[in-house]
């Protein structure tokens, strides 16, 4: 046996072409050669897929620039200004030794933790990899063939992509610059066609608005039984809003995102849950990935729980800074209820460059549709008052 493995190898190398290679090739074609010609052997059709565009990070733009990273501050991705949880790095390093672990009563913990925090059961809680995870598992949960979703434009990427992924359509409602970003039950509603699935992000991204919580109850009461309508509230830490879990209690009908990226300051761990209705709690266990959400993760979330210092330290720096800069740019900005500010500044393309190039990145609002606006995350008290500096400067 070992004898005729070793001809075969031969046979394939050295020329010495046995029968058993030839029939091979006779069958599906030489190995590797040709498959670059294949007509069949391809992704399925993308076409009406987008991309998701993040925005650039500090190592990228200073090698660009043939720079210093340390010369930049970065005011892009509506990250934490102070950096992750103290509590929850902690958890990150002492976890390193037990990753060959499947993270099965780290996941247990902190949906436990999640449930107490939230006042709701265990089973209502969807531990998952990073929201836009959570997202997967709900239109796993609804979307057959054919059914669509409706989100707003402009908004998140990945509510889209995620429901093409899982083969539904996408229709869209404006949250339009022309009535300020208005977010009501109104604007949804007439945009409203009997979609299962209907976004409601609260705080909305970029524009910073939000939702009165008798808006998302008036929109779960006239759309139709079957419509799920999941409130985004990645943002909500940085708002004194109610959340919109209060409403699982006596509804089958809502479901709400929430992260530990931003507040929390674990956005490279992508950790992420959804809060569903009672009546949803079994449909978990049949459509999330195993263990999605890793041990580093899960133990540093927990730990992140309990930090409460931190939290508070961050959504009081990011009201300081979105009130200091809505105050103090000479541009028009929008009332912002996210730890961010959107400002109108004419040629956002332009106006980010040359932001670039004076150290401060900031996001180019020109791929949410809004080629006059750049969005500026909320900083540390010499991030902001820079940014602002720089940026009256650039508008001079």
């Amino acid at each position: 046996m070992r004898s005729g493995r070793g001809r075969a190898r031969r046979g394939r190398s050295g020329g010495r072409a046995t029968g058993r290679w030839i029939a091979c090739e006779s069958r599906i074609g030489p190995f590797k050669s040709n498959r670059g010609l294949s007509s069949r052997m391809r992704p399925r059709d993308l076409s009406d897929h987008v991309e998701y565009r993040a925005g650039r990070g500090i190592e990228e733009v200073a090698r660009e620039l043939g720079r210093d990273p340390e010369e930049f501050v970065k005011l892009a991705s509506n990250e934490n200004m102070f950096g992750p949880s103290p509590a929850g790095a902690a958890a990150v390093e002492a976890s390193a030794e037990e990753v060959h672990h499947y993270p099965t009563a780290d996941h247990q913990d902190l949906t436990a933790a999640l449930a107490d925090e939230w006042g709701v059961d265990d089973e209502q809680v969807w531990l998952a990899n990073g929201g836009d995870g959570a997202l997967d598992y709900l239109h796993r949960a609804t979307l057959e063939p054919g059914d669509d979703v409706l989100v707003p434009s402009p908004g998140f990427t990945y509510y889209g992509m995620s429901a093409r992924f899982h083969h539904g359509d996408v229709n869209e409602y404006a949250v339009s610059k022309a009535d300020g970003f208005a977010l009501t039950a109104d604007v949804v509603l007439d945009a409203y066609s009997g979609e299962r699935v209907v976004y409601l992000t609260s705080p909305h991204n970029p524009s910073g608005g939000r939702f009165a919580l008798d808006d998302v109850e008036r929109i779960a009461d006239e759309t139709a039984e079957e419509t799920l309508v999941v409130v985004d509230e990645a943002y909500a830490e940085f708002t004194e809003a109610p959340s919109a879990v209060e409403l699982l209690a006596e509804r089958d009908d809502i479901a709400v995102l929430r992260t530990f990226s931003k507040a929390y300051g674990l956005a490279g761990l992508r950790l992420g849950y959804a809060l569903v209705p009672d009546a949803w709690a079994d449909a978990y266990a049949r459509v999330n990935t195993p263990f999605a959400a890793s041990i580093v993760a899960c133990r540093a979330g927990l730990a992140a729980l309990e930090d409460g210092e931190h939290v508070e330290r961050t959504v009081e720096t990011a009201r300081w800074s979105r009130d200091y800069m809505a105050e103090h740019v000479d541009a028009p900005t929008y009332e912002s209820h996210g730890n961010f500010l959107l400002v109108e500044v004419g040629d956002a393309t332009a106006v980010a460059e040359a932001l670039r190039e004076r150290g401060v990145i900031v996001r180019d609002c020109s791929s949410f549709g809004l080629p006059e606006c750049v969005r500026i995350t909320c900083g540390t008290e010499s991030e902001t008052e820079r940014a602002v500096s720089e940026l009256n400067e650039v508008l001079a």
